[in-house]
């Protein structure tokens, strides 16, 4: 099981959370919301090889945030994945839209300087924008759009780019999330559970709960479940690589 994009230092018992995802055998990246949260969380994973810790700096909290750009920079030769980044266009926060593009362009900027990462990045009513910085920023690694919920238009557009999907049981409960997973191509969906932020009944998805979408992925391409399975395993060794994949 691949658990694309969760927040495993924020769950209120996060070495329970750990040591279950051990037990099952999940692959999970490990998102973080800041810099300054890098050290703990990969502390954290510690020496399990199938828990990697992604550094990010979340765009919700970009104004708060902007100043640990510099340690940013610091840490990205330590890792070869970012997240969680983007931009949020929310009413919320678009009134943070400055600080949130400045700290978007500066991260794009420096995973071009540093070859490239693999980016878990959050789009909630920002897609377009997103992707006009994707399409300045080629060089910028692998971009993987987490809880993809743009419009068909910007779907199209970010699949054509080379954009992967993380896409977790929470997302594959509504009808237009289900729409939207069927459009996206099959060879670049990856599951996620965005725990503990996504809820299902109001209760944290877990990690291990990223095998719920894959009946739901079964429907939706019309295949079985196993078959299911078996497309995400060969969709994430081709994102990472058999040797990160052990």
């Amino acid at each position: 099981m691949i658990d694309l994009h969760c927040h495993l230092d924020l769950y209120p018992e996060p070495l329970s959370v750990r040591d279950e995802c051990v037990r099952q055998g999940l692959f999970v990246l490990s998102v973080t919301t800041t810099p300054s949260a890098w050290n703990g969380t990969a502390a954290l994973a510690g020496d399990v090889s199938r828990i990697r810790t992604a550094l990010g700096l979340h765009p919700q909290i970009a104004q708060e945030r902007q100043n640990e750009l510099e340690l940013f920079d610091r840490l990205l030769p330590a890792t070869r994945y970012v997240g969680e980044v983007g931009l949020d266009g929310t009413p919320e926060y678009r009134k943070h839209w400055k600080s949130q593009t400045t700290v978007f362009e500066h991260v794009l900027s420096r995973c071009c300087d540093a070859g490239g990462r693999i980016m878990s990045i959050h789009s909630r009513r920002a897609t377009a924008a997103v992707l006009e910085y994707l399409k300045s920023f080629p060089s910028a690694g692998i971009p993987i759009l987490h809880w993809f919920s743009g419009s068909l238009r910007d779907l199209d557009r970010a699949a054509a780019m080379g954009c992967w999907f993380s896409v977790g049981p929470a997302m594959l409960l509504g009808e237009k999330g289900r729409s939207l997973v069927a459009r996206m191509p099959r060879e670049r969906v990856l599951t996620e559970s965005d725990g503990p932020f996504a809820r299902i009944n109001e209760i944290p998805v877990m990690p291990w709960q990223v095998r719920e979408t894959l009946p739901v992925l079964g429907t939706i391409w019309g295949t079985s479940l196993e078959d299911a399975e078996r497309a995400i395993a060969e969709n994430f060794h081709n994102l990472i690589g058999a040797r990160e994949a052990v």
